[in-house]
């Protein structure tokens, strides 16, 4: 075998479905779940003589999510038709964007596991409509839904700058994150509103020689799941073909495969075509978009601090962990919720663990976000204040938090009317305190006695003294009592 060493390149096509109403050439709503071939017209279903009209919201969606990964704004971009032949594309045809794409040059960042981050190149962004969708029931024949043919549809195109499985997945999570915050995509994978297809390769030095296995693309990989598996399964299977083969990319054509979630295998489907096989050429239809300073400034006012940049200030201006801040900045309303409590004078870290341990979680089973679970984040920022002041103690404060989600009313009233104001009256402690000593001679010896049961016995008397205030002393009072009393 003599002397091996390989790397990795991975680059990645990116699909991702605009969140606009209508489609992106015609005026059919955008509507996942209806009714088979109900969302369709001349235009989407290539009837002759039948014209398209660009969606703008659209084109303006795309334009913001290329700014977002920092790309240079074309002035001017023209339509493309793609020619190809497939039952779900009547037109046989797709209006897309070849040599002028809205966007190009670009780049992201993404997280690594050791804390750092790293960029990853972007060759292109551009638009053009989604196919329809090919069903196959049961029997040997398939069926045709056209509801989806003709949905705006964002292209981005990666340099081959990914070296690992992990790092494909770290992209795809951070898109995600970006379009979602943007507001310019649902980015819901289930539904398929954003797909993945790897292109990869290995570079293999041997006995000092390099080699190049040829390129595979994985198709159509619609969960983090997916698509971090499939990208491991290829890197072994070309490293394995390799070692048998000796095949190198000179001897072949890029290859397609596509993923076999139930054996976790890629399958080879068809080599690739090049660029020219499309037969692309200019769009007659439609008109080539110009875009000016305004109008580019106007789609830049839109942009909003990104989540990872975000996620990296939680963590160096409010001390939190890299989980955490990652938890809160998953979803732009849960990221602004936390910044309005904090405003209102929370401490960022009570606010943080209120938050991700019990406001989260009833959102997530109330299917609603944040806000709309609790609309007022300064009841959150009253609620971490009790909390750090001991008026109430932290599992009241979730009792509480609970409370504030169903009937809106403020933590303080909430706690009176539940009782769960601590008792803070060290007057009125200190009678308790001198009961339950004088009730305890034995734990009070031990704890004079300062041996090994010097811990145990004090942690005892600290939770006679709750028993008897049914948990509503004030525990770092009551230590102080105990402290004062028995040295």
């Amino acid at each position: 075998m003599g002397n091996l060493q390989y790397k990795v390149i991975v680059g990645l096509e990116i699909h991702v479905h605009l969140r606009t109403k209508s489609k992106m050439f015609c005026g059919c709503a955008l509507e996942y779940g209806a009714t088979a071939n109900s969302r369709v017209c001349p235009v989407c279903l290539g009837m002759p003589g039948s014209l398209p009209v660009m969606n703008k919201q659209a084109f303006e969606y795309a334009v913001l999510a290329a700014l977002a990964l920092n790309c240079k704004i074309a002035e001017f971009t023209k339509w493309d038709r793609k020619g190809y032949y497939y039952p779900d594309l009547p037109k046989n045809y797709q209006i897309s964007q070849y040599d002028l794409p809205l966007g190009t040059g670009g780049f992201i960042e993404i997280p690594l596991q050791s804390g750092q981050t790293k960029k990853i190149r972007i060759i292109r962004v551009h638009l053009e409509e989604d196919a329809g969708k090919n069903l196959h029931p049961a029997g040997n024949f398939s069926q045709i839904d056209l509801n989806r043919a003709g949905t705006p549809l964002l292209e981005i195109v990666t340099e081959p700058d990914m070296n690992s499985a992990a790092e494909v997945r770290a992209l795809a999570v951070e898109l995600q994150r970006i379009v979602r915050f943007l507001g310019v995509s649902v980015a819901d994978m289930q539904k398929g509103h954003m797909r993945f297809e790897p292109n990869i390769n290995l570079i293999i030095t041997r006995d000092g020689t390099e080699y190049k296995t040829p390129i595979a693309e994985i198709k159509n990989l619609n969960s983090f799941r997916a698509l971090e598996r499939s990208v491991d399964y290829e890197i072994q299977r070309q490293l394995d073909e390799f070692l048998q083969t000796g095949k190198v990319m000179e001897m072949g054509n890029k290859t397609t495969h596509g993923w076999d979630d139930e054996n976790q295998t890629t399958v080879l489907q068809r080599e690739k075509e090049e660029a020219h096989d499309y037969r692309y050429f200019p769009e007659p239809d439609l008109v080539p978009v110009v875009m000016n300073e305004r109008w580019l400034n106007e789609i830049k006012s839109k942009l909003c601090e990104l989540p990872l940049q975000k996620q990296m200030r939680y963590v160096s201006e409010y001390k939190l962990s890299d989980y955490d801040a990652g938890v809160l900045t998953a979803e732009r309303s849960t990221a602004e919720f936390f910044e309005r409590a904090v405003k209102k004078g929370g401490d960022p870290k009570r606010v943080c663990n209120l938050l991700t341990q019990v406001g989260l979680k009833l959102a997530n089973e109330a299917g609603c976000t944040l806000a709309e679970l609790i609309p007022a984040a300064e009841n959150v920022a009253e609620l971490a204040e009790m909390i750090d002041t001991g008026k109430v103690s932290a599992s009241a404060g979730n009792t509480i938090m609970r409370k504030m989600a169903e009937s809106g009313e403020k933590p303080q009233i909430i706690a009176e009317q539940l009782n769960l104001l601590q008792k803070s009256d060290a007057g009125e402690l200190e009678v308790i305190v001198d009961k339950v000593l004088e009730g305890n001679p034995k734990a009070v010896e031990d704890v004079k006695s300062g041996g090994k049961k010097s811990k145990k016995a004090r942690g005892f008397l600290l939770g006679q003294v709750m028993q008897k205030t049914s948990g509503r002393a004030n525990p770092k009072i009551i230590s102080e009592i105990l402290a004062e009393k028995l040295g």
